[in-house]
């Protein structure tokens, strides 16, 4: 940014990953996530359950995006959608689709909307959205709900419930729609959310993975039921990661498939 809208003098902001994309082994010894998590994660994905990482800005939804996505299997085709391409999938079968600002005159403009509608017309096994900010959240719910399971993106939030009322308000951007009909559209595409925090010390942890389990009937709202959570340091005890008792709905799918055992949550 520049004068007159940088008041103070001209101002640059990089964003810049490593050479070597952090893999979840990495995570994993950084103490950002704990190994059973990760086990019930690439169980998840193999099954193609639908995911979205929910977190503030700077708390590594990128990478722990990116991290996930290694799980996909090499047969599938994936097309990932960004508004500035900075996922990097170690993978042979890839489309990356980047949008496109307006020119000065105002024409040209491409936006992550148009790409997932395209997307769709590309036969993708599965679709990754670098971030869902705006209307496209609704044709990503669209997606995941019309065959392309297994699909993942990224929103920000600080916690799975605001990470639910965020997407009603973005479906709300590009459709107007009933609010019971947007929760029933989310309930039905999505399954997991996994929520990302950095803590002051400058630590970014995996904080809560959470199954969409439908609409509370007494409420109307989206129930989220909390499977892994971290517990914070306290008073002579270190930070710890803890299963909360809740077996996820679809887990029979997963033991089915061999990819994990009931050892993973005890």
């Amino acid at each position: 940014v520049i004068p007159p809208i940088a008041v103070r003098g001209p101002c640059v902001t990089i964003r810049k990953f490593s050479q070597i994309p952090l893999a979840i082994d990495d995570l994993v010894r950084l103490g950002a996530i704990a190994l059973p998590m990760v086990k019930f994660l690439r169980a998840s994905v193999e099954a193609r359950k639908n995911l979205i990482v929910s977190g503030g800005t700077g708390t590594g939804k990128t990478t722990l995006l990116n991290a996930l996505a290694r799980f996909i299997p090499d047969k599938e085709r994936v097309i990932t959608i960004e508004d500035t391409a900075e996922l990097r999938l170690q993978r042979e079968h890839v489309v990356t689709l980047e949008a496109r600002p307006p020119t000065l005159e105002g024409r040209g403009e491409i936006t992550i909307r148009d790409l997932v509608k395209n997307a769709l017309r590309m036969r993708p096994d599965r679709i990754v959205v670098g971030e869902c900010r705006g209307a496209e959240a609704l044709d990503m719910l669209q997606a995941m709900n019309t065959g392309h399971d297994g699909s993942m993106t990224t929103g920000h939030a600080n916690s799975p419930e605001d990470m639910m009322l965020r997407l009603e308000t973005l479906v709300l951007t590009g459709a107007a729609m009933p609010i019971p009909a947007i929760r029933a559209q989310i309930a039905s595409a999505l399954h997991l959310v996994a929520q990302i925090t950095r803590f002051p010390d400058g630590a970014r942890r995996v904080t809560g993975i959470a199954e969409v389990a439908g609409i509370d009937e007494e409420t109307g709202l989206i129930q989220l039921e909390d499977i892994f959570v971290y517990r914070p340091a306290e008073a002579g005890r270190e930070g710890r990661y803890l299963h909360t008792g809740y077996i996820p709905s679809f887990v029979a799918e997963l033991l089915a498939r061999g990819t994990m055992t009931l050892d993973t949550f005890f």
